[in-house]
């Protein structure tokens, strides 16, 4: 089928390229735009605790105050605010709140903080509208104005809470997709013309693969409008190094095949049609596997993850399409011209490193598949010292941003969890109205909640059925100690609950229990689901029930081992609380999904060595001569993409771009290279049980290709050069 493929394309290459033109147009001109929500709570369906608190609230408290953005006020010279301070303070106020910004619905004045040094500005916003982009925008407004207004006074204003946060997320979200768009380019350049040295090979990709970006984007924006999905700013730098990491990977698939066709004797058009014939089922599995890992993140239960499923699945898809197709009409198109000025693209280098792996992994496939799974489990040992931290908003911008260091400040000023207060509603199940002589009672059994620093009844709803008990938290609402407490005062609020009456706890602290809930949930449903897919594709690819057991033995233990050691550097050596909560699950997705490419040429080559007549040891140390350079090519341009993920300067995407850099490079450089051939060449002929695919191809297809003049496809490396070199 891939040979029918390459040679359609390669008979038709302009009209090919036209078609994807007219399509990229298309498709572009028509799309729509693609929102961003960065509300924490929109990512969790309305079944958890947290989101029924915040439906009864807008039905019981419809009014309530709720502050969206919070001014923070002190003095320049840092000392107690002064009578004079507090005028200005109310003045600012009150002439904010005069300025009717759009989405600002009520601007209050806050409370002091205990020594006299802060003071607070509220500002609520519209509740339907949390985490959209028109609120940043108001921030931005409320922001420019309140310094303004501050101006002539000794006072020092800084603009904090969700709608500020959602702003500076937005900007460094800019940033670093400036930052990551550029890395990945410079990376993808030089590389190419290092291995090359070809100006034309290191452009094209680049190119073409921007062109495919552009396609992508217009359909991901297609499909989230189509089923309503939530969209995060964060999946916007994920797509572009997965797109342009990806996209380079198969583009080298193909062209390292290409060249080894051409120095095989074909000609140039016939080297294409076969380099796609022989590498397409390789990558059209390769690119399998990740679509449908990353399409079981559609089971999981947060919004973030259920966009990022589908929207990475669509690039990868555009991307094998291009690969097939798009890229092997433009070179086709080109010809051997693509490799000016160099010439050594003539003959075949020895590749004596990867020959002389190709020797160590022959000879001691025992020792080395023992050395390397050693390597892994040792490294898997820092997954024992994992803990997750639930706090997205810090964890996807700088701590020096303006709402950072509010927040910051505000931990300092007050009481730790006085930003983010956790809400009790008492409510009535048979409609009749509370009886509040039980109040003080019910409030005091919360108040004895370990972690629990105040409570008070702040407000009833007008038929009396509905109280909301306010709960301040000693910790800061997205830390492990302020997640421990909200399930201790859920417990307290349910258990303790007068006859008659139920309790829902709502908050950002609840919100963050039920998000760690929710994570548990994928980890148990996610993660089988898409193994066992992977596994199915695998033993599709190879017709073996045996080998997809242990290639997905290996890529688990490639995900512990990238856990463990991104476990030993950020929590240990960099002291962070803790990883960001969705890190495993993305890590999983990239590790498994993308790192099983290297695994899946890796194995195709050696099937294909051994379908030459070698035996299994000889045929994995040939595979790993041959199919080497293109995995380390391959593994350190994806590695070193993901990597330019840490110069966008927070943690989430710092965290992220070191943990699936590294368990690339652990796929490429350590289970692809060491552990997969060295373990099919212990199994031997049994790995591909109960089919055949190591056996040779049998004769009558041959005397067939030989009746036409042709050899088959298969073979014709071999008929160049009887040793098997001619690649």
């Amino acid at each position: 089928m891939f040979r029918r493929i390459g040679a359609a394309v390669v008979r038709h290459p302009v009209w090919t390229i036209v078609a994807w033109l007219i399509a990229a147009v298309a498709i572009v001109a028509t799309a729509p735009g693609l929102p961003s929500n960065s509300d924490e709570s929109s990512f969790l369906p309305k079944s958890y605790e947290s989101i029924k608190a915040a439906d009864l609230q807008q039905k019981a408290f419809p009014s309530a105050f709720t502050p969206s953005a919070i001014a923070l006020y002190q003095r320049t010279d840092g000392g107690r605010l002064t009578a004079a301070d507090q005028k200005d303070i109310a003045r600012i106020t009150t002439e904010l709140g005069d300025k009717k910004i759009d989405q600002v619905q009520k601007v209050v004045p806050g409370p002091p903080s205990k020594d006299g040094r802060y003071a607070l500005t509220l500002v609520q916003m519209d509740s339907k509208n949390a985490g959209q982009p028109k609120q940043a925008d108001a921030a931005k407004t409320l922001r420019d104005d309140v310094k303004q207004l501050a101006k002539g006074t000794h006072l020092d204003v800084k603009l904090g809470g969700s709608a500020a946060q959602a702003l500076d997320q937005q900007d460094s979200s800019k940033r670093g997709q400036a930052l990551i768009g550029f890395g990945t380019f410079a990376i993808i350049l030089v590389t190419l013309l290092i291995i090359f040295r070809a100006p034309i090979l290191a452009v094209l990709p680049l190119v073409l693969i921007g062109l495919v970006s552009a396609v992508a984007n217009g359909l991901i924006a297609y499909a989230t409008k189509l089923f309503g999905l939530q969209a995060n700013s964060s999946i916007s730098s994920i797509l572009i190094v997965v797109l342009f990491g990806v996209g380079t990977d198969y583009f080298l698939f193909l062209m390292f095949r290409y060249r080894e066709r051409l120095r095989a004797g074909d000609e140039p058009k016939e080297a294409m049609v076969n380099a796609v014939g022989r590498v397409g089922e390789a990558i059209a599995s390769a690119a399998g596997a990740v679509i449908i890992a990353f399409l079981a993140l559609v089971l999981s239960t947060l919004g973030f993850l259920k966009q990022m499923g589908p929207a990475l699945a669509i690039a990868v898809a555009a991307t094998l399409v291009a690969g097939l197709t798009l890229i092997p009409a433009v070179v086709s198109l080109i010809g051997p011209k693509v490799f000016w000025p160099s010439k050594s693209w003539q003959k075949e280098p020895e590749n004596a490193r990867f020959a002389a792996l190709g020797r160590a992994v022959r000879r001691r496939p025992a020792l080395t598949a023992v050395a390397s799974g050693l390597v892994l489990l040792a490294l898997s040992a820092g997954t024992l010292g994992y803990k997750a931290t639930f706090d997205l908003a810090s964890g996807s911008m700088p701590k020096t941003k303006e709402s950072m260091v509010v927040q910051d400040q505000m931990q300092k000023a007050y009481s730790a969890g006085a930003a983010a207060p956790t809400d009790v509603y008492l409510s009535s199940t048979d409609g009749k109205p509370l009886d509040k002589s039980g109040f003080a009672a019910y409030s005091r059994k919360l108040g004895s909640v370990d972690g629990v620093a105040a409570v008070r009844m702040s407000q009833l709803n007008k038929d009396g059925t509905t109280a909301d008990f306010t709960v301040t938290l000693k910790y800061e609402a997205s830390t492990d100690q302020a997640i421990d407490a909200v399930q201790r005062v859920r417990d307290a609020a349910h258990t303790g609950a007068p006859a008659g009456t139920e309790a829902l706890v709502g908050g950002m602290s609840s919100i963050y229990k039920d998000i760690d809930t929710a994570v548990n949930h994928d980890y148990r449903t996610v993660f089988p689901v898409a193994a066992v897919l992977i596994m199915v594709i695998l033993g599709l690819l190879l017709r073996s029930v045996v080998a997809p057991w242990y290639l997905m033995a290996s890529v688990g233990l490639g995900f512990g081992a990238t856990l463990g050691a991104t476990v030993w550097i950020f929590q240990k050596g960099e002291g962070h609380s803790g990883l960001m909560f969705m890190l495993p699950v993305i890590m999983y997705l990239f590790v498994v999904a993308i790192g099983t490419d290297y695994n899946i040429l890796m194995i195709a080559r050696l099937r294909e060595e051994a379908r030459e007549g070698r035996e299994p040891r000889e045929a994995a140390g040939m595979a790993l001569r041959h199919a080497g350079p293109t995995v380390a090519a391959a593994g350190f341009i994806l590695a070193a993409t993901f990597a330019t993920m840490m110069l966008a300067g927070n943690s989430l995407l710092t965290e992220m771009g070191f943990a699936v850099s590294f368990g690339i490079a652990i796929a490429a450089f350590v289970m692809a290279m060491f552990f997969t051939p060295s373990l099919t060449a212990l199994i031997g002929h049994a790995a591909w049980w109960p089919g055949h695919g190591d056996r040779a191809e049998q004769e009558p297809a041959a005397r067939a290709a030989a009746g036409s003049g042709q050899l088959p496809d298969a073979r014709d490396a071999s008929a160049h050069d009887p040793a098997g070199r001619g690649r």
